[in-house]
């Protein structure tokens, strides 16, 4: 089989050979290259791959063997033709920022992403001038009325974290388009196994690697995927310079993670399915947050424009704060940590976490309550799961 020729396979086989270009050493694992730089045949040639006349690898920053075999798996993936790999998941939102707008430009963003977008848009993009503006991610109408002449792009978070809302990723796409704008799409939450965004009309995906694609925690990384032109001259052009490069070492992990990312996520989509429904019955839950369940106001969206429901589910139980915090200092099997896409079970209250740097209206705005707690769900045994949340509901 030859690994760079991916187009005619299936997306297992993609995961698994897509992007490798062995060595002369025959290696059959993809090698770590920890090198810095790059030694030239001649100061002709030298000349020649700095000017972009001649392929090949001049310094790590940018190029790196390890780091383009991951991007060139990742972009077969993703259905993209480009993928620049950045050093984490907020890295590569700002390196798509920062490549694509200019001062003066708008944004029009769900007022459900993740809480260090939120920040990175209100408090430092607005430094230079670029304007963001916040609204519903399911209102098709608020986005239709908020598109002024300078917009550029529509980003969004979908499923969006920790409320799992789902966006209709067409009609946001030909709306952004009908008006000369670029759809960005955070892919974060369900990654290519489950869904891909540039199918459906997406013209960029962001994913924070850290996550899913990694799936055990280990290392911190992201990406920009898309096409040649955006990606793979401005995104790169901005990466080359500015450089929040990824490092070899987490790219050859994250290859690592690929290979194994569509069976991982259909077993966290399935224990999520499973505990999601029993929280959706429990008598201490006032709310159950998680697409897969058919009550979910976007279930059958999600249903259609996703192979599966994820592993990030939330729920709120009676009261406030006092009352979560309770809750999660109860358990004892499962991870209290921010974190989340990995094989352990975690815990964590948004609105003191992940969301605490935003204003108290903001979270308001995006439904981060106080009583409300998120779970994403690894591979322990679910009825363990169940367990060790009932310690937790047994103290409300």
């Amino acid at each position: 089989m030859s690994e760079g020729n991916n187009d005619k396979f299936r997306f297992d086989t993609k995961a698994v050979r897509a992007g490798q270009v062995r060595s002369a050493e025959g290696e059959h694992s993809e090698p770590i290259f920890t090198t810095s730089s790059f030694v030239f045949d001649s100061a002709e040639q030298a000349a020649a791959r700095f000017s972009g006349e001649e392929p090949g690898n001049l310094y790590s920053r940018f190029t790196n063997p390890t780091v383009n075999t991951f991007e060139r798996r990742l972009a077969a993936l993703e259905g993209g033709e480009r993928c620049v790999a950045t050093a984490s998941g907020m890295a590569a939102i700002l390196s798509t920022c920062l490549a694509l707008l200019q001062s003066g430009d708008h944004i029009i963003a769900s007022n459900g992403i993740f809480g260090s977008t939120t920040i990175l848009f209100s408090n430092y993009l607005s430094k230079f001038g670029i304007e963001t503006t916040f609204v519903s991610l399911t209102d098709m109408s608020i986005w239709e009325k908020s598109i002024k002449p300078n917009t550029r792009i529509l980003f969004i978070e979908t499923p969006a974290n920790p409320l799992g809302e789902v966006a209709d990723i067409k009609k946001l796409a030909a709306l952004a388009h009908q008006h000369d704008c670029l759809l960005v799409v955070d892919n974060t939450v369900c990654t290519a196994a489950l869904q891909q965004p540039l199918s459906l009309g997406a013209d960029i995906v962001v994913v924070s690697a850290t996550k899913y694609i990694d799936g055990q925690g280990r290392c911190v990384g992201g990406a920009v995927i898309g096409n040649k032109e955006l990606v793979g001259e401005k995104v790169y052009g901005f990466l080359r310079t500015a450089g929040p490069s990824l490092s070899p070492f987490n790219a050859w992990v994250f290859l690592k993670g690929l290979e194994t990312l569509s069976i991982r996520m259909k077993a966290h989509s399935e224990r999520a399915t499973q505990l999601a429904q029993w929280l959706s019955k429990h008598p201490k839950v006032t709310a159950t947050y998680y697409p897969g369940l058919e009550t979910h106001p976007q279930h059958k969206l999600a249903a259609s424009q996703q192979k599966g429901f994820g592993g990030l589910l939330a729920f709120e139980v009676a009261g406030g704060r006092e009352q979560a915090w309770r809750f999660i200092n109860a358990t004892r099997l499962i991870s209290l940590t921010a974190n989340l896409g990995v094989s352990k079970t975690t815990i964590t209250h948004p609105a003191t976490t992940t969301h605490g740097r935003l204003t108290p209206e903001a979270r308001e705005e995006a439904g981060i309550h106080e009583n409300l707690i998120r779970i994403a769900v690894g591979f322990e045994d679910v009825e363990d799961l169940k367990a060790d949340l009932t310690l937790g509901f047994n103290q409300l």
